[in-house]
């Protein structure tokens, strides 16, 4: 028998009465707001949210107290890199060339380099041909999207992709690869596996020989290799917390470094350093900006919200482990970070559609930027944009991006 909303809701009402004489009647009224809550938490969500709601947010630029904005940031820049639980020491970037080509308006490097002494990262480095060098220089930072195969691939276009590649980038990207893009339009552009994806994703020793080879996988393999890499993942992120550092850590430190090696380049302007991405790509890139100040200009697409306004029913393929900063709630939530942008330049972009984000969340984050950008006296240097789409970086909202990172470097 199935039964209307309404009547599932008197009978847990019903429920709730006979609960009284034993729970007392406001743990049965908690029980029974839970439940018609419809949180993945079920009757555990009351004490989560409750939990978060008291979050003081003590380090907010937006409290009385927080005047000065560059001794704010001081401070807050600080308990970010604390709660990131990694600190790998600076090492000489020491770059392998492994292959270059020209691709007629500009030249395609593929090498690695090393983040930290136990990393070596492989990147494409694109450098226009047409432009006046030193150029501005940008950071594209590539999505998660439970596609594992490729990283930086997504972002670079390449001759003969494979087809799922392709695909990938029609859903998310309208069919572009944004360093090409920007390369053409007259920057030195990077791009590099997050650890986990493309080069840098997990192999077992009983791995089919395909697996080490992304062309050569069938659409089968990949949707298999997809299927094992999300299984794991959270394995891999409680391995890392078990030998004393975050994800989000080696990612950040990861972009950091990357940052480092494109202002090095002596084809680059390290004046005029922006970036840019998609869904954990636009994370990223938010995130570089606050915690380096040679970030002129960001743009973050397809992630930003209010995470308390995620607890309810948006964690679960949103907040993992894998790029969450443990307890830096108590301090900070993730729009805050926008003051330790400012006065430099921010782009957020979600769409009203993505079923990643609450939408209330995303409106809450929205005015919460806008305020510190005002309160930071930098109005105008920052846009908070929702678009009648879903969790993807269009061609309508590139064209926004790009004029925007113009305007700015």
């Amino acid at each position: 028998m199935s039964l209307s909303r309404r009547q599932f809701c008197q009978r847990l009402s019903a429920v709730g009465a006979a609960m009284a004489p034993a729970f007392g009647p406001a743990s049965a009224r908690a029980l029974v707001q839970a439940l018609q809550s419809d949180s993945h938490l079920g009757n555990l969500y009351p004490f989560v949210q409750k939990q978060a709601d008291r979050s003081p947010l003590e380090l907010s630029f937006l409290r009385s107290e927080s005047r000065n904005l560059e001794r704010w940031q001081k401070r807050a820049r600080a308990k970010v890199f604390e709660h990131l639980f990694y600190a790998p020491p600076s090492v000489s970037p020491s770059p392998e060339l492994v292959r270059r080509t020209d691709k007629g308006d500009y030249v395609l490097e593929l090498l690695t380099f090393q983040t930290t002494p136990d990393l070596r990262v492989p990147a494409y480095v694109l450098i226009p041909k047409n432009a006046k060098l030193p150029a501005p220089g940008m950071v594209v930072l590539h999505d998660h999207g439970g596609f594992y195969v490729w990283g930086k691939e997504k972002v670079v276009a390449l001759d003969n992709e494979h087809d799922a590649l392709r695909a990938f980038k029609r859903e998310y990207y309208g069919g572009k690869s944004l360093t090409t893009e920007l390369v053409r339009q007259g920057y030195v552009v990077i791009a590099i596996d997050m650890f986990y994806w493309g080069e840098r994703r997990m192999l077992l020793a009983d791995d089919p020989p395909a697996y080490r080879n992304g062309e050569r996988m069938t659409a089968e393999e990949i949707t298999a290799f997809d299927r094992r890499s999300q299984q794991s993942e959270q394995l891999v992120a409680r391995s890392l917390l078990t030998a004393g550092i975050t994800w989000a850590g080696v990612i950040l430190w990861d972009d950091i470094r990357t940052l480092d090696y494109l202002a090095s380049r002596p084809e680059v302007d390290a004046r005029r350093l922006g970036c840019v991405g998609l869904s954990v790509g636009g994370y990223r890139s938010f995130l570089l900006a606050a915690l380096d100040r040679r970030i002129e200009v960001a743009v973050d697409v397809g992630w930003m919200t209010s995470y308390a306004s995620q607890i309810s029913r948006h964690i679960v393929n949103t907040v993992g482990l894998t790029f969450h900063i443990p307890g830096l709630y108590r301090y900070l939530d993730l729009p805050d970070l926008a003051a330790l942008i400012a006065p430099r330049a921010v782009l957020v972009i979600n769409g009203s559609r993505d079923p990643l984000f609450a939408p209330n969340g995303v409106e809450a984050a929205f005015t919460k930027i806008g305020r510190c950008y005002r309160k930071a006296g930098a109005r105008d240097r920052q846009r908070c944009r929702l678009y009648d789409a879903p969790h993807q970086f269009n061609l309508e909202m590139q064209a926004e991006a790009w004029e925007w990172i113009r305007r700015w470097v």
